[in-house]
């Protein structure tokens, strides 16, 4: 997967900001990128601490780009860019603050075009990197949420499985007057089309399996309907795409109990691509697949997003960061 991604890069340069420059495990990866030369690492920090981290590490930046915010020379230009994108929801100075910080200026430096991606969350919570890039890069055109999925890999065999990460559940979108501005069966189903998308990115032909306890009219319930509507509602925005539910996972990964229960679907038996009706479901799952399945699970990688930004463990390692640095600048 990784080479293909590599060879995707030499043809595509792109440019990678990291919002936390001085620490070893962004500065081991980073050294490691510089050395590879398929990809363009900018370090976020004080310079001096950034520089001394390095040596302290033994890590290779010479020539590497590292932007301060406290002196980044085109502050004040990136604090009225800011000013304008909040649309009157932050003063200059409260913008200005928040620009003092790694998440949000590399985020702003994302946004101006400085970098192409962005990648945080070694120091900092998904909330506080997803936050700046929800705020100021912003959903893309057509984009309802964010959310996230995971390719997981075993050998040759690859897989997606979205989301469980982000959203918690699915639950109506209403406006002030109580009126339905978004189901959420739409929720779901952008979340099914949006991973197709990204796993394809990754080599796959989804084959996109929405997940239930319920397989074709089996079992009742609310859940059952909201996976049964987002199936249709997916199926009609992404018809080039294979997606069939509601299923149950035996039914989804098993020919013989996929094509028994649901007889004559594309995807039963043969699925791919896996959407999980909430993140209690998506998480336990795709950690179930790391632990027990032996696959090896990359991201969350962020949907819905104008730029490429994604969000690391705080317990990864250099090599996690180095591989995940490869995946999100490749999406761009």
């Amino acid at each position: 997967m990784f080479e293909n991604l590599v060879e995707i890069l030499k043809a595509n340069p792109r440019k990678i900001v990291f919002t936390e420059g001085p620490d070893a495990r962004i500065l081991e990866a980073a050294a490691r990128l510089k050395k590879g030369g398929f990809l363009t690492p900018v370090l976020v920090g004080n310079v001096e601490e950034v520089k001394a981290a390095a040596s302290k590490g033994g890590f290779d930046i010479e020539g590497l780009e590292i932007l301060d915010p406290a002196t980044y020379p085109a502050m004040d230009e990136m604090v009225d860019k800011m000013v304008e994108l909040r649309k009157g929801k932050m003063t200059a100075e409260e913008c200005r603050a928040a620009l003092s910080k790694g998440n949000y200026f590399g985020t702003m430096l994302v946004k101006m075009g400085v970098a192409d991606a962005l990648l945080g969350g070694a120091t900092y919570s998904t909330a506080d990197t997803v936050r700046p890039a929800l705020q100021l890069v912003k959903t893309k055109k057509g984009a309802n949420l964010v959310s996230s999925c995971f390719i997981m890999v075993r050998g040759d065999e690859m897989l997606a499985m979205g989301d469980c990460a982000i959203n918690i559940d699915y639950q109506d979108k209403k406006d002030k007057d109580g009126n339905v501005v978004l189901t959420a069966a739409a929720q779901l189903a952008e979340v099914a089309v949006e991973t197709a998308k990204t796993a394809r990115v990754f080599g796959i032909d989804p084959k996109v399996a929405m997940l239930s306890y319920s397989t074709k009219g089996s079992g009742k319930g609310a859940n059952v309907d909201l996976v049964r509507e987002a199936t249709a509602i997916a199926k009609e925005k992404a018809p080039d795409v294979a997606i069939d539910g509601e299923m149950q996972f035996d039914a989804a990964v098993s020919p013989v109990v996929g094509q028994l229960k649901f007889p004559g679907s594309k995807v039963a038996g043969y699925a791919n691509t896996f959407i999980f009706p909430e993140i209690q479901s998506g998480n336990i799952g795709y950690k179930i697949a790391q632990r027990l399945g032996g696959f090896a699970a990359y991201g969350p990688i962020l949907q819905g997003l104008n730029a490429p930004i994604n969000d690391l463990s705080r317990g990864c390692d250099a090599e996690e960061v180095y591989q995940m640095s490869i995946i999100t600048a490749a999406l761009a």
